[in-house]
């Protein structure tokens, strides 16, 4: 469900419609399919919106609101010039057999604008254009140019209306025309608009403390940042009073700098989140904001937006949650890898600044593994692994690592948390903000799991419910020395976190109140949610009743974004192992099975090989967790897919060499 049709669901005002959205909304008022009810446009009960699923007979579906309704289903001849994933208003109609019908009157949202495909040539001779997301023939034109003039394996970016060459990206045998299409494909962007960067440019490069008269002063409170060595831009900053136990949680007040409207603001909504690529991030808010004024630099003085909580010396329970506008002074920048030296070998320097914070952040330190200890009670710890990529000057794969988590990301995590928990208790939960809502899993879904698990010889009997079964399938894995490989199976069982006006609690953390609070210089949500938070600082009704106004639509357009950000990242990744799987194509690696069954799949597990490189298996006999011995056979670079056979089973004596 897109956002304009949430809004057009649930009523909205002309003032709150996008400008992409605008001729849309006057189109549908024009055919009457919108009718104002207490102020408010809405959708007329003759009229459905929502996503268009067609399938393989032709047919379409609008895809159900709510629950007491039917998908709507779409015959061939009303479907107009509606596409598969479009979401569309569809007005209802009488069908055969009674049979909830309808006819499509309106596109409001193409699933795709335009198609990255490549010139390819098969081994007959013959020419083509195939889709590079699919490997489908599709169609391209070029006024004046003939596409067979280029050569074999170049890529397009293509009109999906008009089938003509918007661009021309590069070729398949470059690895840097890689960051181009994986941003293409996923809808995320690099360059700003001039009118982003200028208004960008106007804003203050330092912060004056007498401009700010009505902020509270920290500046003379030890704050601190941790971040990875790389981070150019930090979004929170840290400090804790020992004696009070009371820990200030310092955020970017970015909303000081980017009000409603503006096109940095708009601009900043459409991108939602910031993309990592291994070699570059594409940022949210222009780099002159994200880099300099927003970031909480050390040593200059920074406009912050503060959650200040004080909590329980014994039970370590928040006694009180405070936000409040604040200029604060970050004395130091630590990197992770620092802290966690310091906290295994102790500080041996004799800067003094870094010993004053040294006083209260080790004690913070073991106050934070209470902390965590405390939340798996409640919360899950899944042992999911993050794959970190080099690459070269050329866009070259050169090494891979696992990240796993460390003291100091759990130090930072922890305060985190409780930020972002004190932002959702403030809030009722009915509409009224925007919330990191992780629902509990199917339980269906968990069964089906503890039957794919059973064929490896992993039992659970007796269990209550799902938090149950999920610990007691975690302490059967943990004996089987399964641990990582059966968390990563949990995990897709799961459902997904997303964001949500209406609080369900977060499943995974165990908590009953969660929001993100912490990093409004990369997350859209955030910046909402400091926004919401300062209308109940100022009893601004007005301002709180246009953002809630247009909480549910905006709730839906960053869960998607995040998903869109999410695979643009995958893409990447996965890219840059198939040019490595190129290069090794008739080698032979040591994997692990971690799909069985028709679509076998199968991850590299290789002192010669990256971290985390899976391939599509052929083989017979194949059983889930199988240590074996695999040949890469085929890879295409463009669709990023490697192939591999099975050559053999590992013996427990291969296994151990």
């Amino acid at each position: 469900m897109s956002a304009f049709a949430r809004q057009l669901i649930k009523g909205c005002l002309p003032s709150d419609i996008e400008q992409e959205d605008k001729n849309a909304f006057e189109e549908l008022r024009r055919i009457g399919a919108l009718e104002e009810v207490n102020g408010l446009w809405k959708l007329n009960s003759l009229y459905r919106a929502g996503r268009l699923y067609i399938g393989n007979d032709g047919r379409g579906f609008v895809e159900a609101e709510f629950k007491e309704q039917k998908d709507l289903l779409i015959e061939p001849d009303h479907l107009g010039d509606a596409k598969n994933g479009d979401v569309v208003v569809a007005k209802r109609i009488i069908a055969r057999r009674g049979r909830a019908a309808g006819k499509v009157v309106a596109v409001i949202q193409k699933a795709h604008l335009f198609t990255i495909a490549y010139t390819h040539r098969d081994e007959q001779g013959n020419f083509s254009i195939l889709d590079i997301h699919t490997g489908e023939p599709t169609h391209a034109v070029m006024p004046g140019m003939d596409l067979k003039a280029f050569k074999i394996g170049t890529v397009l970016k293509v009109d999906v209306d008009t089938d003509e060459v918007l661009e021309v990206f590069g070729h398949l045998a470059d690895p840097k025309v890689d960051e181009k299409i994986s941003l293409a494909l996923y809808n995320r962007h690099d360059t700003f608009p001039p009118e982003c960067v200028d208004e960008a440019l106007e804003i203050e490069s330092e912060v004056t403390k007498s401009e700010h008269k009505g902020r509270i002063d920290l500046t003379a409170l030890d704050f601190c940042t941790i971040d990875p060595v790389t981070a150019k831009d930090f979004d929170d900053a840290i400090y804790f009073d020992l004696e009070k136990y009371v820990l200030y949680v310092a955020i970017a007040d970015v909303s000081h700098y980017v009000p409603y409207f503006t096109e940095i603001d708009k601009e900043a909504k459409k991108r939602g989140f910031t993309t990592y690529f291994p070699h570059k991030s594409f940022p949210m808010l222009p780099r002159e904001l994200s880099e300099n004024i927003c970031s909480l630099k050390p040593k200059v003085d920074r406009l912050a937006f503060v959650a200040k909580i004080t909590l329980d010396k014994g039970s370590l329970k928040p006694l009180k949650e405070e936000f409040f506008e604040a200029i604060i002074h970050s004395k130091h920048r630590f990197n992770y890898e620092a802290v966690d030296g310091i906290i295994a070998n102790g500080y041996s320097g004799s800067n003094q600044t870094i010993e004053r914070i040294l006083h209260w952040l080790m004690p913070l330190q073991q106050i934070t593994q209470r902390l965590r200890k405390e939340r798996l009670k409640h919360g899950f710890d899944f042992r999911s692994e993050e794959i970190k990529l080099t690459i070269n000057d050329e866009h070259e794969l050169i090494s891979t690592q696992i990240e796993t988590g460390t003291p100091s990301h759990s130090l930072i995590e922890e305060c985190m948390l409780l930020a972002n928990q004190a932002a959702a208790k403030r809030f009722n939960g009915d509409g009224d903000s925007i919330f990191r809502i992780h629902e509990p899993p199917q339980l269906s879904k968990m069964e089906a799991l503890l039957t794919e698990l059973a064929a490896i010889g992993l039992y659970v009997e007796e269990y209550e419910d799902s938090p149950d079964l999920i610990r007691a399938i975690q302490k059967e894995a943990q004996k089987m020395g399964l641990a990582a490989e059966v968390d990563a199976m949990i995990i897709k069982s799961l459902r997904q976190a997303s964001y949500s006006a209406y609080n369900v609690g977060h499943f995974g953390l165990g908590f009953s109140h969660y929001s993100h609070f912490t990093s409004p210089i990369r997350r859209y949500a955030d910046l909402i949610l400091h926004r919401l938070i300062k209308t109940q600082l100022r009893n601004d009704e007005e301002e709180a009743e246009y953002l809630l106004r247009n909480i549910d639509p905006l709730c839906v357009r960053v869960s998607e974004l995040e998903r869109e950000a999410t695979k643009s990242e995958w893409d990447f990744r996965d890219r840059k192992f198939a040019r490595w799987a190129q290069k090794n194509k008739g080698l032979f690696f040591e994997a692990e099975v971690i799909e069985a069954g028709e679509s076998a799949k199968a991850v590299l597990k290789d002192d010669n090989a990256p971290q985390g490189l899976t391939v599509h298996l052929k083989g017979d006999n194949i059983m889930l967790f199988d240590k074996i011995r695999i040949m890469i056979t085929e890879v295409h670079i463009a669709q990023a897919i490697v192939m591999a056979e099975l050559v053999n089973k590992l013996s427990k004596e291969e296994m151990e060499l």
